[in-house]
């Protein structure tokens, strides 16, 4: 068998080693004669593989006990909603900040539920850069301050945590968390879909300060309550169990590279090599501000569209999966999250190069 390079938003690539360590796992978990599938959350052998992942990620990212770490469902998604729900308090308004197309998805769900200040946008440069320190206009009495590190589809990334004082930071690192160290004693709240760094598609990581975790706005249903989760240990009804030992092997394996300080290493050289690539040829073209540049999502687009299939079509036949850029930007995209091998972005830079030789 073998495995292709998949280049796709998320769904994403794991680590080989995950999955391998899974397989061997399947059927029969450390003896027990079950998988971890068919196990009753509430058994002391999962309990075990919950309370060790929790470890593990709060090892990783440096997560101190004032912090409640919730393993959720309903995607990053879901968050949109209960951000707001569970952080405005007393308060009417919040700050958003917006970058892309899912800065613009929370925009729009927080104004069912508060009234949002938009302290900055780029959208008039067609998402292509982030806003400065100086450019966000932040409202001391907002109730919290919502931004997207990363946007997935436009390739923008934030080179800076911005500051807010003492209102609370809320990020959506959905494609950026455990791809580098953070101090996540600046934010309020972080949450992640882990289906890009994390894990399989169907968990949701929620990091929230305990201080945060009070009384929700009347009418919030339980289940949007951070209050039921922290208080049941993410298990008020069964969770994605799964999906929350497959995130705990990956937690594992992240401690095996070296933690986070060495993924950063590696991740940040992946990106150099395919920016590179770009930059050095009249044929690829990214439109990112390079100071705001990705270094989880690249899109990038050929001088002829015209060819966009034929290099789509003969990147899959290579073992060059998924390379195909969100409708809305078009051209390609290159996702290089943490599981995927530095061989991996070799070898597309070596087809991208061959492209240009053949077609250009």
């Amino acid at each position: 068998m073998s495995r292709a390079f998949n280049f796709s938003a998320g769904p994403a690539m794991l680590p080989d080693e995950v999955l391998e360590r899974a397989r061997a796992e399947m059927l029969d978990y450390r003896g027990t004669g079950m998988s971890v599938m068919e196990m009753s959350h509430r058994g002391s052998t999962f309990m075990e593989i919950a309370a060790r992942a929790e470890a593990d990620l709060r090892e990783l990212m440096g997560i101190g006990e004032d912090y409640a770490v919730l393993f959720l469902q309903g995607g990053a998604t879901s968050q949109f909603a209960m951000v707001p729900l569970n952080l405005l308090g007393d308060k009417a308004t919040a700050d958003y900040i917006n970058t892309g197309q899912w800065s613009k998805k929370a925009i729009a769900e927080g104004r069912r539920y508060c009234e949002v200040r938009v302290a900055a946008s780029t959208e008039a440069s067609g998402f292509t850069t982030c806003p400065g320190p100086e450019a966000l206009d932040l409202n001391p009495q907002a109730a919290y301050v919502h931004y997207t590190p990363n946007e997935t589809i436009g390739g923008v990334e934030f080179p800076y945590v911005p500051e807010t004082g003492e209102v609370p930071l809320v990020a959506d690192m959905s494609s950026t968390i455990l791809s580098r160290p953070v101090d996540v004693s600046r934010f309020g709240l972080i949450y992640a879909g882990a289906q890009k760094n994390i894990g399989p598609a169907g968990l949701t990581l929620v990091v929230v300060r305990r201080d945060l975790i009070r009384e929700p706005r009347a009418g919030t249903p339980t289940m949007f309550a951070y209050r039921t989760h922290a208080d049941a240990g993410s298990m008020y009804n069964t969770p994605p169990t799964y999906a929350w030992y497959l995130a705990g092997l990956v937690f594992q394996w992240l401690k095996a590279q070296g933690g986070l300080e060495a993924m950063a290493e590696i991740n940040r050289r992946k990106a150099e090599k395919l920016y590179a690539a770009i930059d050095g040829s009249d044929f690829y073209h990214n439109p990112v501000d390079p100071a705001c540049r990705s270094w989880m999502n690249v899109p990038f687009t050929l001088a002829d569209p015209g060819l966009d299939a034929t290099f789509l079509r003969e990147a899959e036949a290579a073992g060059l999966k998924t390379l195909k850029g969100h409708r809305s930007v078009g051209g390609m995209r290159a996702s290089l999250y943490n599981a995927m091998p530095e061989a991996g972005v070799d070898a597309l830079v070596a087809f991208m190069a061959d492209f240009e030789r053949r077609h250009g």
